[in-house]
């Protein structure tokens, strides 16, 4: 089973990813479905980064892995779609809890 197997497609998280990834530049989105849409993308990036370089060294190599790819697509759809430093940064610490809890039961 992979880490993104835990999502599924229809997930709030996958669901919450397609409509960030879709909505039109300067959306009005709040940190809660921006944090679950970073969730999701953390998990795929996370897989794509494991199926590339093997398991991480540790489990807390993988959470730093998680917080990192969360933070990027934030950054990424805050840019493109112009929200707050507020909503940025709380949807930064949701977007990363998901994927660090799936973590902690698969190490």
């Amino acid at each position: 089973m992979g880490f993104l197997d835990s999502y599924g497609d229809n997930s709030q998280q996958k669901q919450a990813y397609d409509q960030v990834v879709n909505a039109p530049h300067k959306a009005a989105l709040s940190h809660e479905l921006l944090a679950a849409a970073a969730s999701y993308e953390a998990a795929k990036a996370y897989e794509d980064h494991e199926a590339k370089n093997g398991k991480p060294a540790n489990h807390q190599v993988a959470k730093e892995l998680i917080a990192s790819f969360a933070g990027a697509f934030i950054d990424h759809i805050v840019e493109t779609k112009g929200l707050d430093f507020v909503d940025k940064e709380e949807a930064k610490y949701k977007g990363a809890s998901h994927p660090r809890l799936v973590l902690t039961c698969m190490y």
